[in-house]
């Protein structure tokens, strides 16, 4: 059976900030300190975490949300993609980030703590100099 789990970050900058480096190839790069392949176009494929990851942008809501199939090298070449939801919510002090991630298959890393360590860490920093 399929695992899914969603966690939020807050950070001082506005929505869009976030959502425009999340699928800009030298931004997203430069905040999570690995290379990342990203467009910011429907349908298009993406890599990150020096081709850790990988995946293809299924909808795009400017600043507002990002849908995309998701999957790690970890994933047996048999394992569905999982889906990433990525929600950006305007809050008083800048922007609340909401990952929800589905279907992941058993047997996987804890990918949970991993967004915390390689994107809610290093995205503090990096925002904390915008």
């Amino acid at each position: 059976m399929s695992e899914s789990f969603q966690i939020s970050a807050s950070f001082t900058v506005k929505p869009s900030l976030i959502y425009n480096a999340w699928l800009d190839s030298k931004k997203h790069s430069e905040m999570t300190g690995a290379e990342a392949i990203c467009s910011a176009r429907e349908g298009d494929n993406f890599s990150a975490w020096d081709g850790y990851i990988t995946g293809k942008n299924v909808r795009l809501i400017p600043d507002k949300e990002i849908v995309q199939k998701w999957r790690t090298f970890e994933f047996d070449d048999s394992d569905p993609d999982s889906e990433l939801i990525i929600r950006f919510k305007e809050i008083k002090v800048g922007c609340k980030l909401i990952i929800i991630h589905n279907n992941i298959p058993p047997g996987q890393p804890d990918y949970k703590q991993g967004w915390v360590d390689n994107y809610f860490i290093p995205m503090e920093d990096y925002f904390k100099s915008r």
